[in-house]
């Protein structure tokens, strides 16, 4: 956890969000003391983590064991073309580190699991996931929820988006309640281990930034307290009609 005095540089770069009373300087505090756990370094993850640095996060763990191969580049923007072959992790790290020097990228290049969750989330105060398929998405929602750390999660299929913030143990109003977990929200149900898949099912660019970008500022307003945040409220977003609807989510019987 990073604390203590910002830099003269920092006030500067964080100026138009320190003017803004739902933060302050106060949330910009918050963000410089906040270690945030991002799972992929893929298409939302890149939004995800290029927002979240830019804001001021203080410490980023960043969680991917894939490689950058050309077909990502038209929707995974904190890679280029140089960056093909890479590990997305580091070529991610670099990116992010050039964005804001203030903030320590802690790169992960391993694949999320049970036999090593604890200790690459053990040290996070908030997760967001950004993985591909359904045994991590599980996974890592089970292990937020027995530890209460909140989780803003987010998927993507072709045209479509959606965003939530998992904290069952608090209310729509962040005080002490029983929201709905991931579970609620999203029923396991047989083999659906894989997640559509991108090379066979196709993705729009643009959506995946949509979406990712939502899951920063949903991660933002947790750690800073500002503004309402998408406890037990689902967030659907449809690039091809442009619309944006809400569907209350609560617990199952």
């Amino acid at each position: 956890m990073m604390t203590g005095k910002f830099e003269d540089s920092e006030v500067e770069r964080y100026a138009r969000q320190i003017i803004m009373p739902e933060i302050g300087g106060a949330g910009q505090q918050k963000l410089k003391g906040a270690h945030v756990g991002i799972i992929g370094a893929g298409g939302l993850g890149s939004p995800v983590a290029q927002y979240l640095a830019a804001a001021g996060v203080g410490t980023i763990s960043l969680i991917d064991d894939d490689l950058v191969s050309l077909s990502n580049l038209h929707r995974q923007l904190l890679h280029g073309t140089g960056d093909v072959g890479r590990a997305k992790v580091e070529s991610a790290a670099e990116r992010l580190t050039a964005l804001n020097p203030h903030v320590h990228v802690n790169a992960q290049a391993v694949r999320l699991d049970a036999t090593n969750i604890d200790a690459l989330l053990g040290p996070v105060t908030l997760v967001v996931d950004g993985s591909d398929n359904s045994a991590t998405r599980y996974l890592t929602a089970d292990w937020c929820a027995e530890r209460k750390i909140p989780l803003i999660t987010g998927s993507l299929y072709r045209f479509e988006g959606n965003v939530t913030v998992i904290a069952p143990w608090l209310g729509a109003d962040r005080k002490p309640g029983n929201s709905a977990s991931y579970r609620d929200v999203f029923p396991r149900a047989g083999d659906d281990t894989i997640l559509p898949d991108c090379a066979t099912a196709g993705v729009l660019g643009p959506a995946a930034g949509v979406i990712g970008t939502l899951q920063a500022v949903e991660a933002i307003k947790m750690m800073t307290g500002a503004g309402s945040p998408l406890i037990g409220r689902l967030l659907l977003y449809d690039a091809l009609s442009g619309a944006f609807h809400t569907m209350k989510t609560t617990k199952r019987p």
